[in-house]
């Protein structure tokens, strides 16, 4: 299972990657998007139904870290493709619009915020309750989607672990669309940080820190944490995965910013010493 899901899912991020060469967030673009993100579900639902699981670590790991990992690009696209055919014309509009979204992902975490802190502090404790078929609690806040599901494909959670990573990139995407339209925070007199060196190396940067599982405890999606430092350090990395896969091909010197960085802050270091 766990070679044909990595295996699925590279296919599935190189596909989307190759339709986001584009900057901006077409209609039509989405919809493409949306059409293989179904379409590779659709697989992997005849695969599972036609294998099953080898075990019950199998399944709640399925359905708790891998299913989600699609179904959370399918709701992120959808979300997106509403928002964008329901936007608003005029700054103002657009930004009171934006808020409001944002407003709801708010709701949403607060009306789950003992799931929030079950799923990410990496809990598992009832995890054979909320990830294995068939098995389910009315009290643990269940969502009405998970009683018009395919029970054979769905448990109990998974929709909403899925739903968890989905809003991360959601809210990240809306704050983005709020800086493109010049909403800036009146309070602040700090200057803008642009980022000088090469791409490649923030890119490098991003993977190390998303690897070590710095942000959200490990639970943090790449494409968050590479449009927070897009940003952030008011840059475009493009097609970032990409660029990944060229570094990760180098047949010497894989990490040669990070090698830098570190050589670069033993030598201040010593510099300290010296004074």
């Amino acid at each position: 299972m766990e070679k044909y899901f990595n295996e699925t899912i590279h296919k599935l991020e190189i596909a989307i990657n190759e339709l986001e060469i584009e900057t901006d967030y077409s209609i039509q673009r989405i919809e493409a998007v949306i059409d293989i993100i179904l379409k590779c579900l659709s697989e992997v639902k005849e695969y599972v139904l036609n294998r099953g699981f080898k075990n019950v670590d199998e399944e709640i790991h399925f359905f708790k870290h891998q299913k989600p990992i699609i179904v959370s690009k399918l709701i992120y696209y959808n979300a997106i493709y509403k928002i964008e055919t329901k936007k608003p014309y005029g700054a103002k509009p657009i930004k009171k619009y934006l808020n409001n979204e944002l407003r709801k992902l708010k709701r949403y975490f607060d009306n789950n915020l003992e799931f929030y802190k079950y799923y990410r502090t990496n809990n598992s404790f009832i995890d054979d309750k909320l990830f294995v078929r068939g098995k389910y609690d009315i009290k643990l806040s269940l969502d009405t989607f998970y009683f018009e599901a395919d029970h054979r494909f769905s448990t109990s959670h998974d929709y909403k672990v899925a739903k968890i990573m989905a809003n991360d990139l959601i809210q990240v995407y809306l704050e983005d669309q709020l800086h493109n339209t010049a909403y800036q925070d009146k309070s602040t007199d700090l200057p803008k940080l642009n980022w000088t060196s090469s791409k490649t190396a923030l890119i490098e940067l991003i993977y190390a820190l998303h690897s070590q599982g710095v942000f959200d405890n490990g639970n943090a999606d790449i494409k968050v944490i590479a449009k927070t430092f897009e940003r952030i350090f008011n840059i475009d990395l493009g097609d970032f995965y990409h660029t990944f896969m060229e570094l990760k091909s180098r047949k010497i010197n894989r990490t040669k910013f990070l090698d830098s960085l570190c050589d670069a802050l033993i030598k201040k270091m010593d510099e300290k010493e010296e004074m």
